[in-house]
């Protein structure tokens, strides 16, 4: 089993996207990608507002210190801050996390970030931290980001019933989806595929 912490910064590179520990000084940037087509107005889903940038890079950073995050701004091919992930609900005993608190500004969804950004994180996750399980949880009527994660290859274990209550005091349904050890190589082949194959 591998030693190292889920908790140790590092920086996952690709050719469309890298993933580098987030940083207050990526605020300014992460702000103005967020106000694209105002994400942050979407119900089913938590992206945190231009304004609140600041607090929200701190909350995730506190997380961290605490050692339940590993917390990721995403940027582009050319090096510019476009969203935000996580490894969260960390269970180090067991060497099992969760890809989370994922949001991507509104230019670079539904292009090869997204795949890239998840290639990444599970590749790191299940090669370097010797993971058992990843999970991915999205709200149930989020059916762009259930799409998403079925489309990598995740299974559905099933859903949680009014397991939390929204920001508009709604209750939350939580789709609760996972990848295996077991079967990451075929996921990870998978992947590979779709960020290879002919557009």
């Amino acid at each position: 089993m591998s030693a190292t912490p889920i908790t140790s910064p590092v920086t996952l590179a690709g050719t469309q996207a890298s993933l580098v520990p987030l940083s207050p000084a990526h605020a300014t940037a992460l702000a103005q990608a967020s106000g694209e087509g105002e994400l942050h107005r979407l119900w089913y889903t938590a992206i945190p507002a231009p304004e609140a940038m600041g607090a929200e890079i701190a909350r995730r950073l506190a997380l961290h210190a605490a050692g339940s995050m590993l917390p990721f701004t995403v940027l582009d091919a050319a090096g510019a801050p476009v969203g935000m992930t996580t490894y969260m609900n960390i269970d180090a005993v067991n060497r099992r996390v969760e890809i989370g608190s994922t949001w991507y500004a509104l230019r670079v969804q539904r292009t090869a970030l997204n795949t890239e950004c998840k290639l990444l994180l599970l590749t790191h996750a299940f090669e370097t931290l010797a993971c058992i399980a990843v999970e991915f949880r999205t709200h149930r009527l989020n059916t762009q980001s259930r799409r998403a994660i079925e489309r990598l290859g995740a299974q559905l274990d099933g859903v949680l019933r009014a397991h939390q209550r929204a920001a508009n005091g709604t209750l939350r349904d939580t789709a609760v989806y996972s990848i295996t050890a077991a079967e990451w190589p075929t996921v990870k082949a998978h992947l590979q595929w779709q960020l290879q194959r002919p557009r």
